[in-house]
């Protein structure tokens, strides 16, 4: 979010000093040139998410091979440099690089990131808590980063910002080394072998949850890279005004989000605009805080506890949006205007709304059976086994194993089964 106050000003101080030696009056060559430098724009802020796009489906496969602390640090890694190119870059090619770079670090760490949370917290309410201030900060990421970079970059320049953003992605860095320790002798041995990410695609309640994240961040995705030029245009605003134009946004996130993007193109002022934008950040907030542990759940109850590829999904949701977004929105605000682009993404998120539906009865499942049940299923193999497996018939035999000693005769065997155990297993039993 940094970049959208910054960007697309300083590639027009780019354009202007390249064109002062032949500079000319012809209206439809201005024209021209106004559309293909929107496009410049929509294509760089768009290379961040198509190439997230693409690496998501890898990216998730690797986190549920290897973990989620390698590709936080592996991601945390490439953004960093990312934005040192940034700091520094003087022409659109070296920008372009910078932004890639940085869909390539999102794919690892984001996703990483969300999945941990979801992994370390496995009871619903827990999680949903967790996730929903990781929400909170990946808000407070976006509330500080546009006057942050529009307020550093007007009166300090374009490099400092990005230098200070990079210092701060070092020092997270080497949090993630001394805290998590990703390299630690810790293995994945025990883990599950989650899903192939194409089945969880394909699994409509997945699909749903995915629709909705992609069609709730469409106006911020066309919003991000047209709203800086329509707000100099109409409102003559400021490099800083239109950066702390978002910040009141992220404090309150599928109706409101359309309501408000109909709102947008009727303001006349600077005050006036951030109402609306509230009202698109507070839906998206809402959304997303239901929709991330939702598909955590859904994982739990029709798949397998593994959730790299299930929040790779979500990565991809958003950068749908935001892929198409800043390509899309400049051609439409070229050739229809300001007002009907936000127009049609207001129609696009009230007419997805009643999608949602399908998800009504999700909070009632109950997984038919666990991983660890299907292995009870198949006999006991172990001594943890053995026990759940007693538990479990004197249940279905209306006994309570609360309370209850567990027999075991002289010769280490339960009571009714013949299954025998060593010295060492009978006494841990007597213990029990």
């Amino acid at each position: 979010m940094v970049i959208v106050p910054i960007v697309p000003d300083y590639l027009a101080r780019l354009e202007s000093e390249s064109e002062q030696a032949h500079i000319t009056g012809n209206s439809s060559t201005n024209s021209t040139q106004n559309e293909n430098f929107d496009l410049q724009i929509g294509v760089l802020f768009a290379s961040k998410a198509i190439l997230q796009l693409l690496v998501n489906p890898l990216t998730g496969t690797f986190i549920d091979r290897v973990g989620y602390d390698i590709p936080l640090l592996i991601g945390l890694s490439i953004m960093f440099v990312s934005t040192c190119i940034f700091a520094f870059a003087e022409n659109y090619a070296t920008l372009f690089v910078a932004r890639s770079l940085q869909g390539l670090g999102s794919a690892f760490a984001d996703t990483s990131g969300i999945a941990m949370i979801a992994d370390k917290y496995t009871e619903e309410p827990e999680r949903s808590r967790a996730l929903g201030i990781a929400l909170a900060f990946i808000s407070f990421g976006s509330l500080a980063a546009p006057p942050f970079g529009g307020v550093l970059y007007e009166f300090a320049g374009k490099r400092v910002p990005f230098i200070v953003l990079a210092f701060i992605c070092f020092a997270d860095g080497i949090l993630c080394l001394t805290v998590l320790k990703p390299f630690s002798s810790r293995t994945r041995e025990n883990m599950p072998v989650g899903p192939p990410i194409y089945k969880l695609m394909i699994d409509p309640y997945i699909a749903v949850v995915a629709g909705a994240l992609t069609t709730c961040n469409i106006p911020l995705a066309f919003l991000e890279p047209t709203i800086a030029n329509w707000m100099e245009g109409t409102m003559d605003s400021s490099q800083w005004e239109i950066g702390l134009t978002w910040l009141p946004a992220f404090f309150p996130h599928m109706v409101i989000i359309g309501a408000s993007s109909c709102i947008v193109p009727a303001c006349k002022n600077f005050e006036q605009l951030i109402i609306p934008l509230c009202g698109i950040c507070f839906g998206i907030a809402l959304v997303d805080t239901a929709l991330l542990p939702t598909l955590a759940f859904l994982v739990d109850v029709r798949h397998v506890s593994v959730y790299g590829s299930v929040y790779a999904i979500a990565d991809i949701s958003y950068c749908v949006a935001y892929a198409l977004g800043p390509i899309v929105a400049g051609k439409i605000v070229h050739d229809l205007g300001f007002v009907q682009l936000n127009l049609g993404m207001g129609l696009a998120n009230v007419l997805y709304a009643p999608a949602l539906i399908f998800l009504r009865n999700v909070c009632y499942m109950k997984p038919s059976h666990s991983e660890r049940n299907m292995l009870l299923e198949e006999g006991a193999t172990g001594l943890y086994d053995t026990i759940k497996m007693e538990e479990r018939q004197r249940k279905k035999h209306g006994y309570s194993s609360a309370g209850n000693c567990v027999p075991i005769d002289e010769n280490g065997t339960f009571a009714g089964q013949s299954k025998s155990f060593t010295e060492e297993e009978t006494s841990e039993l007597e213990y029990i």
